[in-house]
């Protein structure tokens, strides 16, 4: 059992809110699967975790309260130079940064690569883990203020999606495209094809803007392009991965190679607003509950 000192709130939550994604459990449901804490108990079977432990957390269900059951094998070991708020606001969209450019597509050493919500949570985080990897990112974002925050995050160049962005990002890459977009919105599945060049890959991930068309599968073989999803629930199957992929997390935080923004954060008790909030596009980080 852990207390929980912060909660990550994720457009996942949202989704699950909407009835877009799976809910365990009958309504009315508890929300939230991301967080951090301080165990306060510990089953009479589990070895390896003491009472007092800093416990961090990506997927466990009914984050949403004081005190979370964390089963073993999702409970993630947190340094003591990473705080509970840090851990909150990184874990589920570092894990999945991290999987996006590892996984779903390997970015290589000068990939060029395009990064849909460049100052949303995952946004920074891929601009800042794909430019470690290598690569050169170019960011769209929705306001020039988002603007700023994408290139504070590393990005090479930045595009309003207000600007004909996909006639700049040709131009920007010769007329050629990228190597591979990290789409997140959805509703601009095409525009990305249209960005990448032949034999580029599209990784959809996310839907934050609204449903994907079709995709005509002979387009993808008369350009020989790759469209591929990507779900962190596929990668995340033992707690070897979840340690494994969040101590090298953790290690780019700590060398300063990854950093994570200031969150916002909202008592617990304000869910409603920080839901309302998530869903202005008003924010450009992480938000928080805080019990």
């Amino acid at each position: 059992m852990v207390r929980m000192k912060a909660i990550g709130l994720n457009f996942a939550d949202v989704y699950r809110r909407k009835g877009n994604y799976h809910l365990e459990g009958r309504p009315p449901y508890i929300l939230g699967y991301e967080g951090a804490g301080i165990v306060e108990q510990v089953g009479t079977e589990v070895l390896g975790i003491q009472v007092g432990d800093r416990i961090a957390f990506a997927d466990v269900p009914f984050a949403n309260a004081e005190l979370v059951a964390v089963p073993f094998n999702k409970a993630i070991p947190l340094p003591e130079n990473i705080s509970f708020e840090e851990a909150s606001s990184v874990l589920l969209q570092g894990l999945t940064a991290h999987y996006l450019t590892k996984d779903s597509y390997a970015v290589k050493k000068d990939d060029v690569v395009l990064v849909h919500a460049a100052a949303g949570g995952v946004g920074q985080l891929l601009i800042q883990i794909a430019k470690l990897l290598g690569g050169v990112v170019i960011g769209l974002t929705s306001s020039k203020e988002k603007a700023v925050v994408a290139l504070e995050a590393g990005a090479n160049q930045v595009f309003l999606y207000s600007d004909d962005w996909k006639s700049a990002v040709l131009e920007e890459t010769n007329g050629t495209g990228v190597d591979v977009v990290y789409e997140s919105v959805g509703s601009t599945l095409m525009d990305s094809f249209t960005a990448t060049r032949i034999g580029g890959t599209v990784v959809f991930y996310g839907m934050a803007g609204g449903d994907p068309v079709s995709v005509d599968p002979r387009m993808l073989m008369d350009t020989s392009k790759t469209l591929t999803g990507g779900d962190l629930w596929n990668v995340l199957t033992s707690r070897e991965q979840r340690v494994s992929r969040s101590s090298e997390l953790f290690r780019w935080m700590e060398d300063g190679r990854v950093r994570v923004s200031q969150p916002t954060s909202f008592a617990l008790h304000d869910g409603r607003e920080a839901h309302q909030y998530l869903e202005s596009r008003k924010s450009t980080g992480k938000i928080l509950l805080i019990p």
